[in-house]
Parts: structure tokens; sequence; C-alpha cells
């Protein structure tokens, strides 16, 4: 089984010790994973905050120094970022665009992760979402919204990521009606084609996915702003001991068609491991 990555949340504001913490691991093992950026985030869990306690705190957390974390490609420079949005999140714009040329897959991950529903859509892990349960129009007017955000700071791309998870037949109507045609999510070892979108399915439990040799591909969903050091260091022996590949080999690899039933046995999947995860013991 090949093992790729998917980073959420990415976001200015968010932690950038842990970022490049888990950055200089994935590159050290030449990874390229997928990332979700958010592009109007609006959700105050993804924040760092910015004054120098916090980050000198944060820093000490991640084991980063802060004056690693001010030097390097991503750093503001004297100049204005003109044409890409304020000089306030220029440095993070730059460095999505730069990760981008580098060969990262940008998906775009909600328009605020803000949750307005306490809907689980299709595939319900969770019971809260930014799209699931929201009508038509309005799901394409924040899709919209959300890829126009992107495309000023110069991000195109045609890959969605839903927060939570949480999306449904709307969202999917949206998707193709703005011009997405891929999303990161479902259960499965291959990609496939369902509703006219190809799906990228996550791994539905890490530690069998770890030892499944047969063929396919997994995602395992990356939080780095939530890691801890034993985090860092189980992906540093991840990468190490196990066949991790960048998410580009995946997007090579011709999708199947869904059978009849995909929707039904990920609806009930995703619903057991909720009820497992949320189970009060």
């Amino acid at each position: 089984m090949k093992i790729v990555i998917r980073m959420d949340d990415i976001a200015p504001g968010m932690d950038m010790g842990k970022f490049r913490r888990f950055k200089r691991i994935l590159d050290e093992h030449g990874i390229k994973p997928l990332i979700g950026v958010v592009p109007d985030n609006e959700d105050p869990k993804l924040m760092a905050g910015d004054d120098d306690d916090v980050r000198i705190a944060q820093a000490a957390e991640s084991g980063v120094k802060v004056s690693d974390r001010e030097e390097g490609p991503f750093d503001i420079e004297d100049n204005k970022d003109e044409g890409f949005g304020s000089e306030k999140d220029a440095e993070f714009w730059r460095m999505v665009r730069s990760l981008q040329t580098e060969g990262w897959i940008i998906a775009m991950h909600g328009l605020h992760h803000k949750y307005t529903t306490k809907k689980g859509g299709l595939l319900p892990l969770n019971k809260q979402s930014e799209f699931a349960g929201i009508d038509l129009e309005e799901q394409i007017k924040m899709l919209r919204q959300g890829k126009k955000i992107l495309e000023s700071h110069g991000i195109a791309t045609d890959f969605f990521m839903a927060p939570s998870h949480s999306y449904d037949k709307n969202t999917i109507r949206a998707l193709l009606e703005t011009g997405f045609r891929r999303i990161t999510d479902g259960f499965g070892t291959k990609a496939y084609r369902r509703f006219d979108i190809t799906f990228y399915p996550i791994s539905y439990n890490k530690k069998s996915a770890v030892k499944n040799n047969s063929e396919g591909f997994t995602t395992f969903v990356v939080h780095t702003g939530t890691m801890t050091g034993d985090d860092f260091a189980y992906y540093e022996k991840l990468f190490s001991e196990k066949n991790v590949v960048s998410f580009n080999e995946w997007l090579s690899v011709e999708p199947v068609e869904a059978s009849d039933f995909q929707g039904i046995k990920e609806y009930i999947m995703a619903r057991v491991k909720y009820i497992l995860v949320h189970k009060k013991f």
C-alpha cells in the first residue's frame, strides 16, 4: 500500500513553526503532499497568534528556533506583494505559490472554515459542516468566492477539500458548476469516479493501512497545528520505513468507476467510525 499525505488547515496565521518542522521532514524524504488552503479563514482555532511571547512559546514546543522561523524563502520582503492581496498575509501567499511551484498539490479547503450547520452530509465523520445542509445557490456562491480569492493570490486548482469531511449532493452540484473536478475524501484504495468527479480516498484506519501490503493508495490526514513531539517522531519513522510517496504519483493513475454501492458503503463506514470515536465508556 502506498501512502500519500494530505495536510489540512493551511491558512494565514497558522503555527508556522510546526508547519516548517513537518515540511523539513517531508523534504528530507522527497515527499510532496496535498495541502488544503483556506481562502478566507474565520476559524480562530486555526490561528496561532502573532505576538512575540506566543511565537517564542510555539517555537519551543515545536523544537524550532525563532530565528529559524524568520529565515528562508517565505519571509516578508521589503516590497509589497502587489496584485496578490494585502501585505499582512503576503508572506503566506508567497509561500503557497512557492509550494505549488515545487510540486505540492493545492486544494481549496472550504471558504471560511466556519461551521454553520450540524450536518454530516454524504460522509458523516462529523456532525458539523460549512457546506452540507446549505442550499445549492449559496454553495455555488461560496465556492466561487473561495476560488476568486485563491486566483487573486495566483493559485489555481480544481481540487476541493471539505472542512470536517462534510459535503452533500448540493456540494457536488456546486463543485461541478464552479469548475472543481477532484475531491480528497471517501474510503478505498483506488481513486474513483462518482458524480462526474474524481475522489481520492482518505485512510479509514491508519494502523491497518500501515500493515496493508496490497496494491493501491491511501491518504493520511495531517493537522500540523495540533501535532506533538510524538506525532513528529511517528511520521519521521513512517517516512523512513513505509512506502510514502508524493501525492502527484497517485494523480498519474487512472481512476476507476465507483460501484453502485460506493455511497452506501462509505456512509455506513463513516457512521460507524463516528460512533466509535465519540462513544463514551
